[in-house]
């Protein structure tokens, strides 16, 4: 990216859709006690060093791109990430657990109009897998885009999830989200396109006190 370019970046107009980040996206009491936060530039060794040691083990949930462009720097990668807030188009969030990044879950392929629509993805640190973390994280994410008045106001947030992704339909399906079929090679992951089965949650199914709460409330009953 030429200076230029990132100076405009800096200097455009935001969206009348720009996204404001929330400092903060607590757990509910009862629940799994993460936190969600935004990445920042001085998230980049943390951030390096668990998504790297988890690469084998994400490999084949990572999604590409079918054109091989050039990859991206964590520094352009942030610049991204600012852009699309500022855009309205996307927000992703840094999962902590005692202070510690242990995973990341993000809104992306926003769409406003009459759809306001987006798509969650996520992903756990493997040693921190099992443990309620990833449904906590899609919780807090989705209260926070569907009916919490500082963010998008999106109508719908879709999963998308492999078939033979057991341990991510576990997600949805704690979520109580909708299980809406199979797309037909929906994403290009691993190498080649793939077909996803899909799952949405909608804002008038967050309930009384929203899917993280009602989340904690079961977590407790069950326990």
């Amino acid at each position: 990216m030429s200076v230029f370019q990132s100076l405009r970046d800096v200097f455009a107009p935001a969206s009348p859709n720009a996204i404001r980040m929330p400092y903060r996206l607590h757990a509910p009491a009862g629940g799994v006690p993460i936190m969600l936060r935004p990445l920042t530039a001085d998230d980049a060794d943390e951030w390096n060093d668990v998504r790297w040691t988890n690469d084998e083990w994400l490999k084949p949930w990572e999604s590409g791109d079918p054109m091989h462009g050039p990859g991206l720097t964590y520094n352009q990668w942030m610049q991204r990430l600012r852009r699309n807030e500022q855009q309205g188009v996307g927000a992703v969030f840094a999962i902590e657990y005692q202070t510690r990044i242990i995973g990341q879950v993000s809104l992306g392929a926003i769409c406003y109009g009459a759809m306001r629509t987006g798509v969650i993805g996520y992903w756990v640190d493997q040693r921190h897998a099992g443990h309620g973390i990833a449904p906590m994280a899609v919780a807090l994410l989705a209260d926070w885009a569907l009916t919490d008045f500082t963010g998008p106001a999106l109508h719908r947030v879709e999963i998308a999830i492999l078939p033979e992704n057991e341990r991510s339909r576990r997600v949805a399906r704690k979520l109580g989200a909708r299980f809406e079929g199979v797309r037909e090679r929906y994403m290009y992951v691993n190498g080649r396109w793939r077909d996803h089965e899909t799952y949405a949650l909608l804002a008038e199914d967050s309930g009384e006190g929203g899917f993280a709460a009602r989340l904690a409330r079961g977590s407790n009953e069950a326990s």
